[in-house]
C-alpha cells in the first residue's frame, strides 16, 4: 500500500495502540483465579495463548515494517529549500528551537542590568550585557522565521511524497 510519511506515521501508532491493547488483555486475561467452590469453566476469562501470539507477531512484523518504511524515507527524500534529508532536518529542528529560545532571552535583555546583592553589601553592581543587543534580535527573527519555514516546508513533504509499506 502506498502512504505519506504523515499516514505511515499513523498507522504506526495505530498498530503500537492495538499491540499495547493485546498486551493488556493478555496480562489480565491469562491467568485467573477461582474460588474451590466455583466452576471453574465459568470464571475462566476468553484467551487463546495460541492466537494471542499469532497476532502479537504480526503487529510486530508490521511495526517493524513501517518503522523501517518511514527510515527509508527519512533518509533519501530531501526537504524542499533546505539542502537536507528529512532525518537531518529533524536533527536540525530541535537545534534550531533551541538557538531561537536562547536568542530570545537575548534579545529581550537590558544592555545594563542592576543586580540583587540580597544585603549581603553595600556594594551596587551591575550585569552588562557584552553582546550587540540588537543584533541578537536580528538573529532570533531570523531563527524564528527559518524554523517556522523548516516546519512547513517538513509539513508539505510529509502529506504529499508517497512511500511503500507492506502491510495489511
Amino acid at each position: 500500500m502506498k502512504y505519506t510519511s504523515a499516514q505511515a506515521n499513523k498507522l504506526l501508532r495505530k498498530r503500537q495502540e492495538e499491540r499495547d491493547v493485546l498486551l493488556y488483555q493478555e496480562n489480565i486475561s491469562r491467568t485467573f483465579v477461582a474460588a474451590t467452590t466455583e466452576d471453574k469453566e465459568r470464571a475462566r476469562p476468553e484467551y487463546s495463548y495460541r492466537d494471542t501470539q499469532d497476532r502479537l507477531k504480526k503487529l510486530e512484523a508490521d511495526i517493524r515494517a513501517i518503522k523501517h518504511a518511514i527510515s527509508v524515507f527519512n533518509t533519501t527524500h530531501f526537504v524542499d529549500g533546505f539542502d537536507m534529508t528529512v532525518d537531518q532536518l529533524l536533527v536540525y529542528l530541535p537545534q534550531l528551537n533551541e538557538r531561537k529560545n536562547r536568542l530570545g532571552k537575548m534579545a529581550s535583555a537590558l544592555p545594563k542590568q542592576r543586580m540583587s546583592n540580597n544585603g549581603r553589601s553595600n556594594l551596587i553592581e551591575y550585569e552588562y550585557a557584552n553582546y550587540e543587543i540588537e543584533a541578537a534580535k536580528k538573529d532570533y527573527e531570523a531563527a524564528s522565521d527559518e524554523l517556522a519555514m523548516a516546519q512547513v516546508a517538513l509539513d508539505q513533504l510529509n502529506n504529499t511524497e508517497i512511500m511503500e509499506i507492506n502491510v495489511e
